[in-house]
């Protein structure tokens, strides 16, 4: 009997071993052999989903470095009770699990960003589109949160959320340079104080 087919399963495999790739080596070195290798699917069922190249990096970006930018740094805040400690310990999270290997490839997001956005615009929109939905989310709780007196009432809520998603991005980026937790955990400190320096003093 031949094994049944399943579509959906071949894309989900070809988008994710697209997005290791990518993440590793960046889009424009990425190798579609090794893609196809790591998905363990042929050149002909790459093209049945994907029209080329491109057509595959705008489909990882929206289908899944989108989820996996929101599901760590935004979906944890929208379901928490203060989103100020829940920054903190997603804050510390973040610095608890870098290891050397994370490090040396940075945050996905933020290394696409810089090798795509002013090459590509289909790839810029898409990019700046997972920006602008963990902004969003983020502004609207800390807004939620000053309604609940949990912040301050004279913080600009959504300049204190680009500042954060700022701060957490260069973060990444300043470990990377550097290969340093060290790095990482000075940036995360600072971070820290800054979403302390937010919340409301009570009495």
């Amino acid at each position: 009997m031949s094994r049944r087919r399943d579509p959906e399963a071949t894309k989900q495999r070809l988008l994710w071993a697209a997005f290791r790739e990518f993440h590793q080596f960046g889009f424009q070195k990425a190798d579609m052999d090794r893609i196809l290798s790591q998905a363990g699917v042929t050149k002909g069922a790459l093209y049945h989903h994907f029209e080329s190249k491109r057509g595959l990096g705008y489909a990882v970006v929206t289908e899944i470095l989108r989820d996996w930018i929101l599901d760590r740094w935004l979906r944890p805040v929208e379901g928490s009770v203060n989103p100020l400690d829940a920054l903190v310990e997603l804050a510390r999270w973040g610095e608890r699990t870098a290891t050397p290997d994370g490090l040396a490839l940075g945050c996905p997001l933020q290394s696409l960003s810089q090798e795509l956005a002013g090459a590509d615009e289909g790839f810029r929109q898409r990019l700046q589109a997972i920006y602008d939905e963990w902004h969003g989310g983020l502004a609207s709780k800390l807004l939620e949160a000053q309604e609940l007196g949990l912040m301050r009432s004279d913080v600009d809520a959504r300049a204190a959320a680009i500042f954060v998603i700022a701060a957490w991005e260069g973060s990444i980026g300043l470990a990377k340079s550097n290969q340093s937790v060290e790095t990482l955990s000075s940036c995360r400190e600072g971070l820290e104080l800054y979403l302390n320096l937010l919340k409301t003093v009570v009495g």
